[in-house]
């Protein structure tokens, strides 16, 4: 095994009171049910010390850091758990056993997913069902760019060139050969996508935010059909990468696989760039940025439109790209407002999620005006 690192790892802290989970039982149900080569590791008969990644605003995520075995230096472990928030959860939304069913699938044929250890469903280890992975050290970006990666302008450049490329790698994943074709549920994939996210916002209305009728009108009205069916990642974005820790401009994982499916490829890009602020857009949508894209040297939203097309050979459809703009950033005030629901009801004191509301209104607006025929 790999030794655990010595330094804290970023992002990682303290357990939220509302989400702490029963170290001991969790401990001793990866030491009864770690698969592969970790199955029987003497690591695992320790109990770890365990920490909250505060990053993400879905499933929960913790760092599980095992010590070394008496007497033995260097060779700890680092394991992640993934499980379910707590409150009210939309029907289908953190299956886990079919993120881990996922990755697990696509360990032979796409070397970006980490590696699974174990899948509880049993709900009273700790609450819920979870499971268990091997951490994959490297940088995982959020708002700004880290000035120890000492990336250029060139190396941010051949970053985000390698990101899009990942994505691309994706969508041409067989998926017959990752065992997950079952997860194409034949066309209407769009119809399906713009159908869904119109009910889920409309479920988790909170006061003050707009029902934005006429925007779930005019998806409706203007959807495009089906152009591919492949594996979608479904919130392709920096801060689900992990880049290697000796080569920054590398993705060494992908992560996250929570709403992965089989599916039409431009909504998982039009999912991608809705994230993707740059430096020429509006001042309010710069403060919500969650990446580093408005960095010098990062393509833009429209170059990455362009390279993606031209590397796939995709066309769009005769719509061209409006309507993905506009379902992405649609989808993302969806998103959005089901978190906020939760953090208005009290289902989740995460502070952070105090501010959505506010992200949900200004995505509403955006919509709006690029349905008007404002720039993109």
């Amino acid at each position: 095994m790999s030794s655990v690192p010595t330094r804290p790892v970023p992002g990682a802290g303290p357990v939220r009171e509302e989400d702490a989970i029963d170290v001991d039982a969790v401990a001793g149900w990866v030491r009864d049910n770690a698969r592969g080569r970790y199955a029987g590791d003497p690591v695992l008969a320790g109990t770890p010390r365990v920490w909250q990644f505060s990053g993400g605003a879905s499933n929960l995520t913790y760092l599980l850091r095992y010590p070394a075995p008496s007497g033995e230096e260097g060779s700890g472990l680092d394991l992640v758990l993934r499980r379910p928030p707590t409150g009210t959860k939309p029907r289908g939304a953190h299956d886990m056993a079919r993120e881990h069913r996922i990755q697990a699938g696509l360990a032979g044929v796409f070397p970006y997913v980490t590696e699974m250890v174990g899948l509880c469903t049993d709900a009273s280890v700790c609450g819920s069902e979870f499971y268990v992975m091997r951490r994959v050290e490297g940088t995982i970006l959020r708002k700004d760019l880290p000035p120890e990666l000492g990336l250029d302008e060139a190396g941010v450049r051949a970053l985000c060139l390698a990101a899009v490329e990942v994505l691309i790698r994706l969508h041409g994943v067989d998926v017959g050969q990752a065992g997950l074709a079952d997860l194409d549920r034949g066309d209407g994939y769009v119809a399906r996508q713009v159908g869904g996210w119109n009910e889920r916002y409309a479920r988790a209305l909170t006061p003050g935010v707009y029902p934005l009728a006429d925007v779930r009108a005019w998806l409706a009205e203007n959807q495009p059909p089906d152009t591919a069916h492949t594996l979608i990642h479904n919130d392709f974005r920096f801060d689900n990468l992990v880049l290697a820790p000796d080569e920054p401009t590398r993705v060494a994982a992908v992560l996250d696989w929570e709403m992965a499916t089989v599916g039409d490829p431009l909504m998982d890009l039009s999912g991608a760039l809705c994230y993707w602020v740059q430096a020429d857009d509006d001042a309010q949508r710069i403060a919500f940025r969650l990446q580093p894209t408005p960095t010098p040297g990062m393509l833009t939203r429209q170059e990455v439109l362009d390279l993606y097309l031209a590397r796939t050979g995709r066309a769009l459809p005769p719509g061209g790209w409006l309507f993905y703009e506009v379902f992405g950033l649609f989808r993302l005030a969806a998103i959005g407002q089901q978190i906020s629901y939760r953090y208005v009801h009290g289902q989740t004191h995460n502070p952070a999620y105090a501010r959505f509301a506010d992200m949900v209104r200004y995505l509403g607006e955006r919509c709006r005006h690029l349905i008007a025929g404002g720039m993109p």
